[in-house]
């Protein structure tokens, strides 16, 4: 199987990571070829670093990195069985991209969009073939986490969404079934719960390391929510309070001034080296 990721970022490179090692051939697509090809190293750094912490052996990450490959040519994703589209969360950006894949792919081909708030219907209705349109929404950091939200549209085929599920299994993958409905099951509760963690921050409530050793020790959550902000990008959390709250109105979706104020002073998080905390690496793929 051939699995092409369009949109090398965080989340794109970290999907393409899960389906090299998931043993399908891996096409990390970014208009900036040059983006494209940091994030082939991005890629090829974390299988490194998981050999060296035992979680792959040197043949498993070698074979990996081999069957990945970067591209700037939108026209090389022409044999892909199955695109997803990992762009950022603009449904003009997204809807523009399906329906120049219409122009590029197979006809049997599947279209995913990794959307985390966007109506898979409405980003279906920029295909020609909007029966093979499905989402396919993988939890950052993609290469760490197993569960992938997948999420038919209202004319996503039955035969497209059993291969969209057995494609998350073939890969490693946990998918769970939602309904099209704004934020699925996981960002309902995210974005909100980040914004109300900014909030303590924004009130001075308590320290960003306060707040989030609460949350790890008091919830047994992983990561603290200004942690995992850090981690994706105060940038990325902006975009996503703007396209939720434009769906919803729920006064829990606007995006707090704090917010605003650190992604206008280039505070973006790891990626930046200075976010709710300071970074001496902006490296985001660790394992």
């Amino acid at each position: 199987m051939t699995i092409a990721v369009a949109g090398a970022g965080t989340m794109g490179t970290g999907v393409a990571i899960v389906a090299a090692r998931g043993d399908a051939q891996t096409i990390l697509f970014d208009a900036d070829e040059q983006r494209a090809t940091a994030a082939l190293q991005d890629l090829r750094r974390f299988l490194e670093l998981s050999v060296e912490l035992g979680r792959l052996t040197a043949s498993q990450a070698e074979q990996a990195a081999g069957r990945a490959q970067a591209s700037g040519c939108l026209q090389d994703l022409a044999d892909a069985d199955l695109v997803i589209e990992a762009v950022f969360e603009d449904h003009a950006v997204k809807a523009k991209l399906i329906g120049a894949l219409d122009e590029v792919l197979r006809p049997d081909a599947i279209v995913a969009s990794n959307t985390s708030t966007l109506s898979i219907t409405r980003l279906a209705a920029a295909s020609k073939r909007p029966q093979q349109v499905v989402g396919m929404h993988f939890c950052l950091p993609a290469q760490l986490m197993k569960l992938v939200e997948v999420t038919p549209g209202l004319r996503t085929s039955a035969e497209t969404l059993a291969k969209a599920e057995k494609i998350c299994h073939d890969l490693g993958q946990i998918p769970v079934r939602t309904k099209d409905t704004p934020g699925f099951i996981l960002n309902r509760f995210v974005i909100p719960f980040n914004n109300d963690a900014i909030r303590l921050v924004e009130r001075g409530v308590a320290s960003p390391a306060d707040i989030d050793l609460g949350v790890r020790k008091a919830l047994g959550y992983p990561l603290g929510p200004l942690q995992l902000l850090d981690l994706v990008g105060l940038d990325t959390q902006l975009r996503l309070c703007e396209a939720f709250y434009e769906i919803t109105r729920d006064p829990r979706h606007v995006c707090p001034p704090l917010l605003r104020q650190m992604v206008a002073a280039g505070h973006l998080g790891k990626k930046s080296g200075e976010g709710f905390y300071r970074y001496e690496s902006t490296r985001t793929f660790g394992v």
